[in-house]
């Protein structure tokens, strides 16, 4: 009868990994004040509901948090997506967004 905590481990195994986000932030400089950047986020939704948060607001707060001057973003990609069929992710989902851009004043020629 060892069936039960190991299913409970599971489950707990199963929620850590849904409530956890994941994003990172890489950092690139060309010049001493700028550069380009690029941040990432990934969430899961269940019943439209994305947790913790949507991958999109994840990206950027990664980048927002990095306290870099003038940041612009220039390509903003989340995936997947199915067009008009997107609803069917938001039934049950992961979801990964990648954002770069330019950040900081570039040295004038």
């Amino acid at each position: 009868m060892r069936p039960a905590p190991l299913r409970g481990l599971c489950a707990s195994l199963a929620l850590v990994f849904v409530l956890d986000s994941c994003g990172s932030l890489s950092i690139q400089r060309d010049t001493e004040t700028s550069g380009r950047f690029e941040s990432t986020g990934w969430a899961v939704t269940i019943l439209s509901i994305d947790i913790p948060k949507s991958s999109k607001d994840i990206a950027r707060e990664n980048a927002s948090d990095s306290r870099l001057n003038n940041l612009r973003i220039e390509d903003n990609r989340t995936t997947p997506y199915l067009g008009w069929f997107d609803w069917l992710l938001d039934i049950v989902g992961v979801r990964y967004t990648k954002i770069n851009g330019t950040w900081g004043f570039p040295a004038e020629k």
